[in-house]
């Protein structure tokens, strides 16, 4: 059987922090999927086509690693896609705490996924992708919290608001 994977966010923009995971991740299962959804509760920098783009390079050195995007419930994209794993990043207790919730519900909805929690390696456990845009908004030093792809795109997108 070949484990399928995913990583889901909405990664705007993805942090080192993601990448990381993600490097991790990929290690756990044959195919895996860094998917960009979409939470209607956010606004974004990056629109969603950016923000795969940007994924897709910063990823271009995990082998078996895809992007994609959708619109909907993670619960509908894995049976679409016949993922058995989820995998998600955990900084605090205060991630592990809407993480759990989250996951309840997906479990609810697909019993069959297991969902994996990974610790973010400490180094990475101050980066968040708000902070990193709000650095960002000040002309702060965002280097080695994003990857240069992201860093290159942010600065640039700063500079044409």
């Amino acid at each position: 059987m070949i484990r399928k994977g995913i990583c889901t966010g909405s990664f705007d923009p993805v942090t080192n922090g993601h990448i990381n995971i993600f490097e991790r991740a990929a290690k756990l299962v044959d195919e895996l999927t860094v998917c960009v959804f979409v939470n209607k509760r956010k606004t974004y920098l990056f629109d969603v086509e950016e923000r795969v783009k940007l994924l897709q390079k910063a990823t271009e050195h995990i082998p078996n690693v895809k992007v994609d995007s959708f619109d909907g419930l993670v619960a509908d994209y894995v049976k679409l896609h016949d993922i058995n794993t989820i995998i998600r990043g955990l900084r605090s207790t205060a991630d592990f705490e809407t993480e759990f919730n989250q996951a309840q519900f997906t479990k609810y909805l697909t019993s069959e996924v297991e969902i994996i929690f990974l610790l973010t390696e400490i180094k990475f456990s101050f980066i968040s992708s708000s902070g990193v845009r709000e650095l960002a908004k000040f002309h702060g030093d965002i280097s080695g919290l994003v990857p240069k792809c992201v860093e290159v795109a942010l600065k640039k997108k700063i500079e044409e608001l």
